[in-house]
């Protein structure tokens, strides 16, 4: 008798390894890292689109400017969803060149553009520019939006942080300074 109440005070020990419930929280456990790892690894991606989006933005103005200054004669981009691109209309020549899209390398539609600038900005012949305005991008994935603000004739730019209301209006007011760009 003293044989069995000592085998019921001790519990056996195991050498088969770990019991279905202990597997299955391991797993669990593993599936939730590894959908927390693909969540943030999305927003960061979105967030390298968008980087890249608001740095090719720049970069088209700064090849207009070229362009004019390089051909000595005005010259006109337009600022369409994929990017920048020769006018479409009126009778100022395209900056050439100077056409760049927004997202190469990224599946369409991935960056969203909003902007208040006219249908052809205009460079004069020494690479000034004629025209102003705001451009707003964002990207799918993230809350982030990145907004460039150009003030006429030198040109100014100032990039940031949109903060206004999304799918408004473009508003400089709302272009806040980044410390991070």
């Amino acid at each position: 008798m003293p044989t069995v109440i000592r085998s019921l005070a001790r519990p056996r020990e195991s050498s088969q390894g770990s019991s279905l419930t202990e597997l299955l929280v391991g797993v669990s456990v593993l599936l939730l890292l590894a959908g927390l790892a693909v969540q943030v690894g999305a927003e960061s991606m979105a967030r390298q689109r968008l980087e890249v989006a608001t740095r090719r933005l720049v970069l088209g103005l700064e090849r207009g400017r070229a362009a004019a200054e390089r051909l000595g004669r005005p010259c006109g981009l337009s600022l369409a969803p994929a990017g920048w691109q020769e006018p479409l209309k009126g009778s100022l020549a395209g900056c050439e060149r100077a056409a760049l899209p927004l997202a190469e390398g990224v599946e369409n539609g991935s960056i969203q553009l909003s902007h208040n600038l006219p249908d052809t900005l205009r460079f004069s012949s020494n690479g000034l520019v004629l025209d102003g305005g705001t451009v707003v991008l964002s990207s799918a994935g993230t809350e982030l939006r990145r907004c460039l603000v150009m003030a006429p004739p030198l040109g100014v730019v100032r990039l940031g942080r949109y903060g206004g209301a999304p799918g408004g209006h473009p508003d400089s007011a709302a272009c806040r300074p980044d410390p991070t760009l």
